[in-house]
């Protein structure tokens, strides 16, 4: 199978009625092994934005902090992609919390979707990295 790494972005839209929740959906029916950073606080987030705004209940919140991590193939400890994160972060101006994803696209040679346009023209700054828009 083929590694991709998916940030929350794509992830929180497999568990909430978004724009672009179908396309989200549409991966995890093809023949893809996810990874991503450790991430299940940028997970929990997504969820507490929508618990915020009563859009969810607690349980509702639970439930994708607890089912998230199972869509995955693996997720890799923040740890060790911190200094490759922070080189990329450094030369790209870039915020350090998108860089994982980045130096882990470029650890894994595997390519990169998100929704989340900073990210996608970051990593686009990175000739190593093929990056998709969802």
């Amino acid at each position: 199978m083929t590694s991709l790494i998916v940030d929350a972005s794509i992830a929180v839209k497999w568990f909430f009625g978004e724009p672009d929740s179908q396309r989200a959906n549409n991966l995890r029916d093809g023949e893809f092994d996810f990874i991503a950073p450790e991430f299940i606080a940028e997970i929990g987030n997504g969820a507490w934005k929508k618990r915020s705004r009563n859009e969810i209940d607690v349980a509702g919140a639970i439930f994708v902090v607890r089912h998230a991590p199972l869509v995955f193939a693996s997720f890799v400890s923040i740890v060790d992609l911190a200094e490759a994160a922070m080189r990329l972060s450094a030369t790209l101006l870039h915020p350090i919390n998108d860089c994982f994803y980045l130096a882990l696209a470029e650890r894994e040679s595997a390519a990169i979707v998100s929704a989340d346009a900073r990210l996608l023209a970051a990593a686009k700054r990175l000739p190593s990295i093929a990056a998709r828009k969802l």
